[in-house]
């Protein structure tokens, strides 16, 4: 039964900001997808049990495969030199670099992208929907090519799926 003013009420109520609302990931990655690329590994067993990893990297913009390289023991250094020959600089240099946490992508290849003014953007850990157009076109690496055939070794892998990329970047 006792009458209070507003401007009371106001001075003792708790104020709440509406917090504003940050850019999502999706909105990001089509703002900025004509400047990003995307990276991953993919594991290929041979005839003879072995594993080869196979490097893969895209443009997001017109979801074109830039590079393509397989190795036995993916190290660091390996890495940052298929980022030398994937973004040679004399053609389309990305501003963004989309990859996930693997070991592979070590100190050598975050001072190579520094070198070459790229910025990496790296997926949460167990994330593999942040680095979704990657991960697609690896899958229809595998269904369409590498699930088709049991390499005899890398020279093989490496061409079977460098004949997939131009049959995927012309069709």
């Amino acid at each position: 039964g006792h009458e209070v003013a507003v401007s009371t009420v106001a001075k003792y109520m708790v104020h709440r900001r509406e917090p504003e609302p940050n850019q999502s990931w999706k909105t990001f990655l089509h703002n900025h997808m004509a400047v990003t690329a995307a990276c991953d590994f993919f594991v290929v067993p041979t005839v003879t049990f072995q594993r080869l990893y196979c490097f893969v990297v895209i443009s997001l913009d017109r979801r074109r495969i830039l590079h393509l390289n397989v190795t036995r023991h993916p190290t660091a250094e390996w890495v940052a030199q298929q980022m030398v020959e994937a973004f040679p600089g004399d053609g389309w240099m990305p501003r963004f670099l989309q990859r996930d946490r693997d070991g592979a992508f070590g100190w050598a290849v975050r001072r190579k992208l520094k070198a070459m003014d790229i910025v990496e953007l790296i997926s949460a850990p167990r994330s593999p929907w942040q680095n979704a157009y990657v991960e697609r076109l690896i899958g229809s690496i595998r269904r369409e090519c590498t699930d088709h055939i049991i390499p005899m070794g890398e020279a093989h892998l490496l061409r079977t799926v460098r004949e997939y990329a131009e049959y995927y970047n012309s069709s």
